[in-house]
């Protein structure tokens, strides 16, 4: 995300498009990113003299070079910090430095009006799918809090740790400040640490099988579908089809739908699917 700096301090507003027009500043300070709208209305300035312009244009680039010097520095590599996700391109995961920290709550955030043998989580929910699939928690998810979800087991104790390879579908609620640019933007930035989140340092490559808009009870989303390949020591499966929707539940609030089945359990695809289909908005 991105920040503009007006000459003495940057904004608080963010963007994903550096390209955007900066919002205006008024006497109370710069003035918050409305994405929804085309432009931003300036307020009358005074115009500066040729040399204002030259000193203040100076002092900007000095600011942009040194934060990415110091970005550079800090991740240890060129940019771009998150990896362009595009067709059957390699993707190491991303450095979680970059996206939130994961949640701490145990506490799953109310739903209203989501009847029972519902799976939901904030203001989306999907029916509760039947057996093998069974009910449990999730507070990995970046930007949310405790997202509900239903798993099956792949492959029990992969590493001798005890921990487990599952396929799974989860709901969850996003909290992301003053928002995304769009659903489109949010789902792929989502995406980018989801991997970060789930994979570790595993190298994970994505091929993207579709990204398009996916709309649920007239509300604005966007849905990816893409298939990743890996290589875990111990694990069976090399690859997992995920599906990932991002929907705008309200003027605040978002919601996150994300179905993960290896490919050793490719029958449970449909499953996947099922709950998309079924998915609602609760308000």
């Amino acid at each position: 995300m991105y920040r503009w700096w007006t000459g003495t301090s940057w904004t608080t507003a963010i963007t994903a498009s550096p390209q955007t027009t900066p919002p205006p500043v008024t006497a109370g300070g710069v003035g918050q990113v409305d994405y929804g709208s085309g432009g931003y209305p300036y307020e009358p300035t005074r115009r500066k003299g040729v040399l204002g312009w030259w000193l203040g244009g100076a002092a900007a680039l000095v600011a942009v070079v040194v934060a990415i010097m110091l970005v550079v520095q800090q991740f240890g590599g060129t940019g771009p910090l998150l990896p362009d996700i595009g067709n059957n391109e390699p993707t190491s995961s991303v450095t979680p430095n970059i996206c939130p920290p994961a949640s701490t709550s145990d506490t799953a955030p109310p739903t209203s009006n989501a009847p029972s043998g519902w799976v939901a989580s904030g203001n989306l929910g999907f029916p509760e799918l039947g057996a093998p699939w069974e009910n449990t928690l999730d507070n990995r998810v970046p930007w949310g809090s405790l997202s509900r979800v239903q798993e099956v087991v792949d492959q029990a104790n992969y590493d001798g740790s005890g921990s487990n390879w599952v396929a799974s579908i989860l709901v969850s609620d996003l909290f992301v400040g003053d928002g995304f640019a769009s659903t489109k933007v949010a789902a792929e930035t989502v995406l980018k640490c989801v991997l970060g989140t789930y994979y570790a340092d595993t190298v994970v490559t994505t091929s993207q099988v579709s990204s398009a808009q996916h709309d649920v009870d007239g509300h604005p989303g966007w849905l990816i579908e893409t298939q990743l390949s890996f290589d875990i020591p111990q694990l069976n499966a090399k690859g997992e089809r995920v599906l990932l929707l991002v929907v705008q539940t309200s003027d605040d609030d978002y919601g996150l739908f994300y179905a993960s089945v290896p490919d050793t359990r490719s029958e449970l695809v449909p499953d996947a699917r099922k709950a998309l289909a079924g998915l609602r908005v609760f308000s």
